[in-house]
């Protein structure tokens, strides 16, 4: 038998039974875990309420096998809340469609019971960003899964051309956009079918990559949409499908 301490923030809740679930949390130590929660969705339950997407949570898992049986999932028996992100994120339809969507993003860039401390990093403080209100929803939306992508290896050069790695002449991005090269692409790089973006657009981006947020900020409606549209199409090539929760989120 086995017992573990661990923190972390839960991704998702799913219905096991007519009163337990299956929790899925990003840890701090361990990685992403399936955990068993018995009871959770009885009145009764004395943490039920604390395991529910958004929360960040210090937790004990109990396993009856050391080392686990493949397949198995251990069992949560204690959780206690760190921080409740959800009882601010869920009441407002932009911040709860673009959390849902982080953590989302969060569950597909890892691999379960594999260590992601980055990753686990990267969405605390993304979930941190938009309980604050400092700055719009789709913005922090969009800065996460650009840098979720770059931890997962999958950087997206916005200055420098993706093939060749010249720089623009006057440090003025090079204009055409590529999914396949990774980034922007010079005029001899450029491969069929690359999007032309706005200049302020791919600006918006590097300042989005690079946690410049006074840029971000002052940016226009327009060059912000342009740009979602880039990072979705750009997650949905390294994912090979979309995420779900991404069409719900306000643009």
């Amino acid at each position: 038998m086995s017992l573990q301490r661990d923190d972390g923030i839960v991704l998702r809740a799913q219905k096991l039974g007519e009163a337990d679930r299956i929790i899925t949390i990003l840890t701090r130590e361990r990685g992403r875990l399936r955990l068993v929660a018995k009871g959770v969705r009885r009145t009764t339950s004395k943490f039920g309420a604390r395991l529910e997407p958004f929360a960040h949570v210090d937790f004990q898992t109990f396993e009856r096998s050391c080392p686990p049986r493949p397949g198995s999932l251990a069992m949560i028996t204690q959780a206690e809340t760190i921080a409740p992100y959800g009882s601010s994120v869920v009441p407002d339809y932009a911040r709860y469609t673009a959390g849902t969507a982080m953590l989302e993003t969060a569950e597909r860039l890892t691999e379960e019971d594999e260590p992601a401390l980055q990753h686990y990093l990267l969405l605390l403080g993304g979930l941190r960003a938009l309980t604050a209100g400092e700055h719009a929803p789709g913005l922090v939306l969009d800065a996460y899964i650009l840098r979720s992508l770059a931890i997962a290896g999958y950087a997206p050069s916005f200055r420098d051309c993706a093939g060749c790695g010249n720089e623009p002449a006057e440090g003025v991005p090079w204009r055409f956009f590529s999914l396949p090269a990774g980034g922007v692409v010079c005029p001899t790089c450029k491969p069929g079918g690359s999007a032309v973006p706005q200049q302020a657009t791919m600006e918006l981006l590097g300042a989005l990559l690079a946690g410049e947020w006074a840029s971000a900020d002052a940016s226009e409606p327009r060059h912000r949409r342009e740009a979602s549209g880039l990072v979705a199409a750009y997650l949905q090539w390294h994912l090979e499908r979309g995420l779900r929760s991404l069409r719900l989120v306000e643009r």
